[in-house]
C-alpha cells in the first residue's frame, strides 16, 4: 500500500467510527467539499500535510494519532 491509499483508508476508517460523510468532513476541517473529494480521487496522488492537519482538526485527533495505525506499518517504496 502507498502512503495516498492508507491517508484515504484511515479518512473512511475515521469516518465511519464518527458516521460522517465528506462532505460533513470538509465543514468540520474548514475546507471545501472539492477538496475533501480530491483527497478520496484515486487519479489524485498528492495529498499536502496541511491538508491532513486540517482534517485532523476536523476529526478532533492529532497527526500522531492519525498516523498512529497499522495501514502505515508497512507502506510501499514510493520511488519509482
Amino acid at each position: 500500500m502507498k502512503i495516498k491509499d492508507a491517508i484515504v483508508a484511515r479518512l473512511i476508517e475515521l469516518c465511519a467510527q464518527r458516521n460522517i460523510r465528506k462532505n460533513e468532513l470538509a465543514n468540520l476541517a474548514g475546507l471545501t467539499p472539492s477538496t475533501v473529494y480530491s483527497v478520496f480521487d484515486e487519479s489524485r496522488r498528492d495529498i499536502g500535510m496541511v491538508t491532513v492537519k486540517k482534517l485532523c482538526d476536523g476529526l478532533e485527533i492529532t497527526v500522531t494519532d492519525f498516523f498512529d495505525s497499522p495501514l502505515f506499518k508497512e507502506l510501499e517504496q514510493e520511488m519509482e
